[in-house]
């Protein structure tokens, strides 16, 4: 296990190094100037010699190769650059934002795994019956009503019994963890039922497909209790395929959430990616871009090593 370890995290280099290289010249390839946007996108009058000026200060007037070659070796000290439209720091441009939506996507991990495992497990173990029927019902509702719009439907309805609203500015956990809980506990509960709907299906799909295994045919003819077959034999090998939707749906959230943070008024990365790239903000883009593939990345490794540890049978030489 130790050596597969290694060995994946020996892969992460050339993984971030090839999204480096596409983010980088592909934005490049993309038709427009931050610095014309900048001077002139309100109708500015600004003279030709001011945005060559602009140009110089923030390095765009170098070949790509130079401004590449700068770009890594920031990044091999972990220096993102600065943010071309603020001037501030791309870590800190980032890491503002990283905790709320950090904190969105762990709570609606909780909230989908909470409802999806037992919602999935009484669908399978029902099959065919009203139970199986009414729960199969709210999972595809969860699959057909988008989150954003659910999201609205949440706050009308907090407006109309509550008189409550998205307040305007974000309070940390560690502040307020009542209002930070009151905040963020409805846009978590509106991407968690959709979340929770993708994996109760596919956990309803995998113990249908386990409990037809001769093993579990072979438990069951020793007399074990059906409790037993279920949870110890059935459920272990039935989350493997559930464990890796959780993990990509995750990774998905830090900055998947653009329409959900708008309606729920969240400073998240979703919307900071969104302001990047309407002002063609290069070195915020590939900020942005390094840190969702690095949670990716994270993310799979974790689900690999979950694997291993839900199932004996598999070992990483």
């Amino acid at each position: 296990m130790l050596r597969y370890l290694v060995r994946r995290l020996a892969q992460v280099i050339p993984t971030l190094l090839g999204v480096a290289v596409v983010t980088f010249f592909m934005l490049r390839i993309v038709p427009g100037d931050i610095v014309e946007v900048k001077l002139r996108g309100d109708g500015g009058n600004v003279s030709q010699a001011q945005i060559e000026v602009e140009r110089k200060r923030l390095g765009l007037d170098q070949p790509l190769p130079v401004q590449f070659a700068s770009w890594m070796a920031g990044l091999v000290t972990l220096d993102l650059g600065k943010s071309m439209w603020t001037g501030n720091g791309v870590a800190e441009e980032i890491g503002l934002r990283l905790e709320l939506s950090l904190q969105v996507a762990v709570m609606a991990t909780m909230i989908a795994i909470l409802i999806a495992v037992p919602l999935g497990t009484l669908s399978a173990l029902f099959m065919g019956t009203w139970i199986d029927y009414a729960i199969r019902m709210v999972t595809i509702a969860g699959l057909a009503v988008p989150s954003f719009w659910l999201g609205m439907l949440v706050i009308l309805g907090l407006l109309y019994l509550f008189n409550w609203l998205p307040p305007i500015t974000f309070t940390s956990f560690y502040k307020d963890p009542i209002a930070n809980l009151s905040q963020l506990i409805w846009p978590a509960l509106a991407v968690g039922y959709r979340y929770a709907a993708v994996v109760a299906r596919m956990i309803r799909s995998s113990i249908i497909e386990v409990l037809k295994e001769d093993y579990i045919r072979t438990a069951r003819a020793k007399g074990l209790q059906e409790r037993l077959v279920v949870m110890r034999h059935a459920m272990r090998n039935a989350l493997l395929p559930a464990i890796t939707v959780i993990g990509l749906e995750f990774a998905f959230l830090i900055g998947g959430l653009v329409v959900t943070e708008q309606v729920f008024n969240l400073n998240g990365i979703g919307r900071l990616f969104v302001q990047a790239i309407g002002r063609n903000d290069f070195t915020l883009i590939q900020g942005i871009v390094m840190t969702i593939a690095v949670t990716f990345i994270f993310t799979n490794l974790v689900v690999d090593l979950l694997y291993a540890a839900l199932d004996p049978r598999i070992r990483y030489r």
